[in-house]
């Protein structure tokens, strides 16, 4: 496994996002490593949510799109903004 190209000083939301324990490795992986790590975050978000369909049925996948409501107006800020 080769090493990720990291800036030498990183902004502190980024130093605390990424040293969380596991999603700060993948959001490390897909923010500076290779192009194809987004679309495997994009994969394994979507069989963690068909999994947890399976597990807790229609609740299961009702709430994580109710979780990406604030997610969603953020980006709609964003977009307008310019």
């Amino acid at each position: 496994m080769a090493a990720i190209d990291m800036p030498p000083r990183l902004p502190f939301w980024q130093r605390a996002v990424f040293s969380v324990p596991i999603f700060g490795r993948m959001a490390r992986e897909v923010a500076y490593g290779d192009d194809e790590n987004l679309l495997y975050a994009a994969i394994a978000f979507i069989c963690g949510w068909g999994c947890s369909i399976m597990l807790f049925g229609l609740p299961g996948l009702y709430l994580p799109a109710l979780a990406l409501v604030p997610v969603m107006f953020l980006v709609l800020i964003v977009i307008s903004r310019g």
